[in-house]
Order: structure tokens, then C-alpha cells, then sequence
């Protein structure tokens, strides 16, 4: 029975990929547009506010809470704030560093510069945040002993140091996708557009830039929406404010309903941003 199933299996290729994808594309379903679909569901589910119980019942109130409260929209404001600064960031320092990789460093350092920017991978998370705090904490911090004595001083916790440590944290994300674009980029292409007379900022504006703007959109994916969804980052460097996941973390315990809702604005930001994307047709190049 199972050689003939193999034999059978072996004529059809279509068949044969259709079981090989069945079990992986089932677990994907369940456990990632499953748990969003239970997350959805659960936003609209109040809590008993003398027994703390969810009550599946349909209410809208979770929504109505969350678009009336000001705080929340400052939240919502300010999460997606960070998110765009650290995606901007690590795109300005990301493509001059990739492009030295790719087309100007030997071949024997282009290794070793892809291991560099791969090393703070393997570190842990929280090691790096920690250290992150112990650099910017005012007034007993590294950059206060280093840079005090000429008159420059941390910007301490608060919104600047969440910025600077999801950059440096995602920065890695953002380098190896716009790298991967400018290895395939012909060098032939730069040599004609220097010859026919356009200067560095042009043939970066209207050569490369257009190439490599499906490796730049796929780098701002992972810096985006790793930077909408973090709160750890700010819950250790971010001072007194709080981004979305802080909220969400905040009510899980006590609120699970409000919390799915809150959690669902990231998820809709997402949403926008890659209908967004694919809009541009970026999405189709990758």
C-alpha cells in the first residue's frame, strides 16, 4: 500500500506538493489567523466589574471606551510616532552602510560585515535593553560619565531613549534586506548613469533608490511592526510613558476584553500599512 501510494504520489507533482503544504498551512490557520480571529472575537466581550468574569456577550462598549478616552488616542498617537521615527532612522543609517557592504567593501569583508551586523542577533533581548539603561540613566549613566564632562548629557528615559533602543534593536532587520537588494543590483547601471553625467545624489535618487525599494519596504515591515507591538522597550527605558503593548499588558490580567480591543489597533495599522504597500506594488517585486 505504501509503495503504490509513493509511486502514485511520485507521478503527481501537483499532489504531491498539496500534501506536503496541507499539514504547515493548517498549523498557520489554527494558530496564527485562529488566535486573530479569537482576538477579534474577545474585543467585543465585556467584564463583570463586580466578579472580574468575561461575559460573551456582544457590546460595543470596549470601542466606544478606547475612540472617547483621550489617553488612549494619545497612545495610539504616540506608539505610532515612535514606530515611524525608529523605521525612518533605520533607513537613513541602514542603506549607506548596505550600500558599503555591497558594492564597495572586498568580497572577504563583505563576510565579516554581514557576521557584524548579524552578532547583536544572538544577544539576548533583554541583555541589550538593560545595557541600553544602563548607558542612558541620567546622571550615573555611561554617556553622563563620557560625554558630561564636555556638556553633553543623556536624554535620560522618556520617549528619545525608547526611539534609540528599538533602533539599534531592529536596525539589523532594516540592513540585510536592502543589502540583499544592492547585491543584485547590476554595477553596470551605476557605471552608465556616471558616464552620462549624473552626479552621486542623482543616480542614488533615480537609479538605486527604485531598485531597492522592495527590500527597503520589506525592512520597514520588520521595524514597523516590530516597533508598533514592543512594550518591554518601554516598560525598562521609556520613563513614565506607555506604548500600545504597555496597555495591553496592563489589562490583560484584569480586562482581557479591552485588552483584545486595544491589541486590535496594531493589527488594523498593519492591516492599512501592507494594503498600503501593495498599492505601490512593492509587494510584488520582493
Amino acid at each position: 500500500m505504501l509503495n503504490f501510494l509513493s509511486n502514485y504520489l511520485h507521478k503527481k507533482d501537483r499532489l504531491r506538493l498539496v500534501a506536503l503544504l496541507t499539514t504547515p498551512v493548517l498549523w498557520l490557520v489554527v494558530a496564527y489567523l485562529g488566535a486573530l480571529a479569537m482576538l477579534l472575537v474577545t474585543a467585543f466581550f465585556t467584564i463583570d466589574s463586580f466578579t472580574g468574569n468575561v461575559i460573551q456577550q456582544f457590546n460595543l462598549g470596549n470601542f466606544q471606551d478606547m475612540l472617547t478616552d483621550a489617553a488612549y488616542k494619545n497612545v495610539v498617537l504616540r506608539t505610532l510616532g515612535i514606530a515611524i521615527s525608529v523605521t525612518l532612522i533605520c533607513s537613513v543609517l541602514a542603506i549607506p552602510m548596505a550600500f558599503y557592504m555591497a558594492k564597495i567593501a572586498r568580497p572577504r569583508s563583505q563576510k565579516i560585515l554581514v557576521a557584524l551586523v548579524l552578532t547583536p542577533l544572538w544577544a539576548s533581548y533583554l541583555v541589550k535593553i538593560y545595557a541600553w539603561r544602563t548607558m542612558l540613566e541620567p546622571g550615573n549613566g555611561v554617556l553622563d560619565w563620557l560625554l558630561g564632562p564636555i556638556g553633553i548629557h543623556s536624554p535620560g528615559f522618556g520617549g528619545p531613549a525608547i526611539i534609540i533602543g528599538l533602533s539599534y534593536l531592529w536596525l539589523p532587520y532594516m540592513i540585510l534586506p536592502i543589502y540583499a537588494g544592492l547585491e543584485r543590483l547590476p554595477n553596470n547601471l551605476l557605471d552608465a548613469s556616471g558616464d552620462l553625467g549624473a552626479h552621486n545624489f542623482y543616480t542614488f535618487r533615480k537609479v538605486i533608490l527604485p531598485l531597492i525599494f522592495p527590500s527597503l519596504v520589506a525592512g520597514s515591515m520588520f521595524t514597523f511592526s516590530l516597533s508598533l507591538g514592543d512594550y518591554i522597550t518601554a516598560q525598562i527605558i521609556g520613563g513614565k510613558l506607555q506604548m500600545l503593548g504597555n496597555v495591553v499588558y496592563q489589562n490583560f490580567s484584569i480586562n482581557l476584553p479591552f485588552a483584545a480591543t486595544i491589541a486590535m489597533i496594531p493589527v488594523s495599522i498593519m492591516a492599512l500599512y501592507l494594503y498600503l504597500v501593495r498599492r505601490t506594488g512593492a509587494l510584488a517585486s520582493m
